[in-house]
């Protein structure tokens, strides 16, 4: 996920910024806060045979700055609900492997 700044629209040129001659970086104080886009993906840029995917998920919206920390509350509640889903890993295959090595360096000594 990413997220950056929207740049503002020149449709009205009334709430626009003032350029200001003593000020170099005048484009850096807009006089209302700019708009955020934040992007997400699905992640699964290749498939199992490592070949680009076409149908990768795209997903992006547009938030006011004010909304941010919200959005973000609810974005942190669907990716635990996703974790919930999740199996746990069968790490009995890993144990086995570690006891074999084990009784074998331990019959060589």
């Amino acid at each position: 996920m990413s997220q950056s700044h929207l740049s503002h629209e020149e449709t009205s040129t009334s709430d626009a910024p003032m350029k200001v001659a003593d000020d170099p970086l005048w484009d850096l104080n807009p006089p209302n806060p700019l708009p955020i886009i934040v992007r997400a993906t699905d992640g699964k840029t290749h498939d199992k045979d490592h070949k680009k995917r076409t149908d990768k998920v795209k997903l992006s919206t547009v938030l006011q700055p004010d909304d941010l920390e919200a959005f973000y509350a609810r974005y942190a509640e669907v990716c635990k609900a996703g974790m919930q889903a999740l199996k746990k890993r069968d790490r009995s295959k890993r144990k086995k492997t570690k006891a074999k090595k084990k009784t074998g360096t331990e019959e060589k000594k």
